[in-house]
C-alpha cells in the first residue's frame, strides 16, 4: 500500500529488519556482560547490561515508530498518488 509516495508495507518492513538488528545485538550485550562480569571485569559487565537495556529502549522506540506510520498512514488517507 502507498500513501502520499510512501510504501508503508516495504516501510514497516524495514523498521523489522532494524528490530532483527537491535534484537541481535542486544543478545550479545547480554552475553558479554555475563562473560565479563563472570570473568571479574565487574564494571565492564555492568556496562555491558547498560547498554542492553538502552538496546531494549531502542527498540520500544521502533515498535512507537511503527504504531506512529500507521497513524500517520490513516490521516494522510486524503491524498491519492496516481500513475501518469
Amino acid at each position: 500500500m502507498c500513501t502520499n509516495g510512501v510504501n508503508t508495507g516495504q516501510l514497516e518492513m524495514m523498521i523489522d529488519q532494524i528490530d532483527d538488528h537491535i534484537k541481535l545485538e542486544r543478545r550479545h550485550a547480554h552475553d558479554l556482560g555475563h562473560l565479563a562480569s563472570d570473568a571479574g571485569f565487574a564494571t565492564v559487565g555492568e556496562k555491558l547490561h547498560d547498554v542492553m537495556h538502552l538496546l531494549d529502549e531502542v527498540r520500544a522506540a521502533l515498535d512507537e515508530a511503527k504504531d506512529a506510520m500507521e497513524d500517520d498512514a490513516t490521516e494522510a488517507a486524503g491524498f491519492t498518488v496516481s500513475r501518469v
